[in-house]
């Protein structure tokens, strides 16, 4: 049948789904039989549809994903900038290695990207240079400061050629304010930051894809929680590359890094190999998940 087409969600927004094919843009609706199926589409789905009239659709398929987000809701990403505000709202390692652990598990790779920080004064600035040395060093993540001459900007614009990169991060961090400087002819929507909560408002509401330097980029709503796919406390470990790297030198092989004797990872961080902060996140974010009741019937789509 010819009206069918393949194509690429780039957009949804109350129950519409603009698609990409063929250099146009059709919004389509999901078939009925999706929402009894528990099938949602999300942005960054590839799927099969059927052109109903020249401009419109209905989704009959979604192709296989390789991974999902649940917060923001995307599917089939390569990478993603995790936009961190030094200040307004303020820093938070917690916050930083739960969103590191969530990109882990669906093995999106992250580019780290501090905003703010012209407004600290020198000795904040150095502690934050040190943070961002740790986490390159110790952690093996690539991180970016930003600096007066673009030289930063440019090598995040040519990272995003030929793929999907999600730009996340806290309410109020400056994910559309650094998308603004990366392509100014995007001309996003940028808010103030709340005093009085130190959050943000939300200036971005939906997910959408842009197209910039040849790549696709989300620019997405701002969270001040945030989540991942069905994690399992005894595999928790396994998203934390520090950890990963020292865990062969560990007396037990399934050493949980918590109470066991001769464990190589509370080894590194009494040595300074591995960062105390990391450590204290991994132990309370286990407890978290430890204690969390399992979700039923959840289904992160086909």
């Amino acid at each position: 049948m010819d009206s069918v087409r393949e194509g690429k969600i780039y957009q949804s927004l109350s129950g519409f789904y603009d698609v990409y094919s063929d250099g146009k843009i059709f919004r389509t609706r999901a078939r009925g039989n999706f929402r009894k199926l528990q099938i949602k589409p999300l942005v960054g789905d590839k799927v099969k549809f059927d052109i109903t009239n020249e401009n419109e659709g209905y989704i009959l398929e979604i192709m296989p994903r390789f991974n999902v987000l649940v917060r923001p809701p995307i599917s089939n990403t390569n990478q993603a900038i995790v936009v961190v505000s030094a200040v307004q709202p303020d820093f938070s390692t917690r916050l930083l290695d739960k969103e590191l652990v969530a990109l882990e598990q669906e093995k999106i790779v992250p580019l780290i990207y501090f905003t703010k920080t012209d407004l600290l004064d020198e000795g904040q600035l150095i502690n934050f240079k040190k943070i961002a040395s740790d986490y390159e060093q110790k952690v093996g993540y690539k991180v970016i400061l930003p600096s007066t001459d673009g030289h930063q900007l440019k090598k995040i614009f040519e990272s995003l050629k030929g793929k999907q990169t999600v730009v996340l991060g806290q309410t109020g961090a400056g994910k559309s304010t650094l998308l603004n400087k990366i392509d100014s002819n995007l001309n996003l929507k940028t808010g103030e930051v709340s005093k009085a909560l130190s959050r943000g408002k939300h200036t971005t509401r939906k997910v959408s894809l842009l197209n910039i330097n040849d790549g696709l980029v989300a620019d997405t709503p701002g969270f001040s929680t945030f989540d991942a796919n069905d994690l399992k406390a005894n595999e928790l470990k396994n998203y934390y590359p520090d950890f990963e790297k020292v865990a062969d030198n560990c007396k037990f092989r399934e050493c949980l890094h918590i109470n066991e004797p001769g464990c190589a990872v509370k080894m590194g961080v009494k040595n300074g190999t591995i960062l105390a902060s990391r450590y204290e996140n991994y132990l309370k974010q286990y407890e978290v998940v430890k204690n969390q009741k399992p979700i039923y019937n959840k289904k992160r789509g086909k």
